[in-house]
């Protein structure tokens, strides 16, 4: 198993809207295997009144932040989750925002919108999450941390430079074998097993053409709902993470 290099964090989070192609950066990270992997703990926390991390249930963000610092204790913890809902115990956590290493990954809202309303017709303006997101930033950096932020397109463009960047922002070790994958449903998946399914047919990072019916090009409300979005997008894009050539 590796480790971690010695300095690196004990609680590495990766926050995004949905649809931004957070479970297959996940996916990576779990093939890592030096750190224990939870999978959206504050969405299922928000949605089901419940979240496990690891062994442990918690039934508030209280309890959720405490069990992810217990098991940070006994090994490292990458958790991945996203901003379809709003999380206010965790805003209100200054000292959690400052001690985890909190990182950011997007995608242009126009192609993140209509993935979603595929999946959710009955979408609404807030869930598509881009100004949540954007709230967990400015929380994070109000710490005085200057969080990475990934571009999902480039990752998908620049699989193993945008990777390697990651670990070198966040001090772990790069891992080139994690970029690669066996197919298939995790079991963590299964209670919202609908958004996964397109992740669990990948074996790395691959972008795919999705044709999806009803756009923000076509259609007004999503229209209206790229235009709230746009400029909430558009401030984590000017943080992201530069690549060199």
């Amino acid at each position: 198993m590796h480790l971690p290099e010695q300095n690196g964090p004990r609680i590495l989070a990766l926050w995004s809207a949905p649809r931004c192609r957070s479970t297959a950066f996940m996916r990576m990270m779990a093939e890592r295997g030096d750190f224990l992997v939870v999978h959206e703990p504050f969405s299922h926390l928000a949605d089901f009144g419940v979240a496990e991390a690891g062994p442990l249930r918690a039934h508030s963000e209280a309890e959720l932040i405490a069990a992810l610092r217990e098991l940070s204790e006994q090994r490292p913890v990458f958790f991945k989750d996203t901003t379809d809902f709003h999380y206010p115990g965790l805003l209100a956590d200054s000292a959690f925002l400052a001690e985890a290493t909190h990182t950011f990954i997007i995608r242009h809202p126009r192609e993140a919108i209509a993935s979603h309303f595929a999946l959710n017709p009955s979408l609404g303006r807030d869930e598509i999450g881009f100004a949540r997101l954007a709230e967990i930033y400015d929380a994070v950096e109000a710490t005085g941390r200057e969080p990475v932020v990934v571009d999902s397109g480039l990752l998908m463009e620049r699989p193993a430079d945008t990777v390697a960047a990651y670990c070198a922002g966040v001090g772990i070790a790069y891992r080139e074998e994690a970029l690669s994958w066996q197919p298939g449903m995790r079991e963590e998946w299964r209670r919202t097993q609908r958004w996964h399914e397109s992740t669990s047919r990948t074996d790395g990072f691959h972008k795919e053409a999705s044709p999806y019916g009803t756009t923000p090009d076509n259609d007004e409300t999503l229209a209206e709902y790229l235009r709230f979005h746009l400029p909430f997008y558009e401030k984590l894009l000017s943080r992201r993470m530069t690549l060199h050539p």
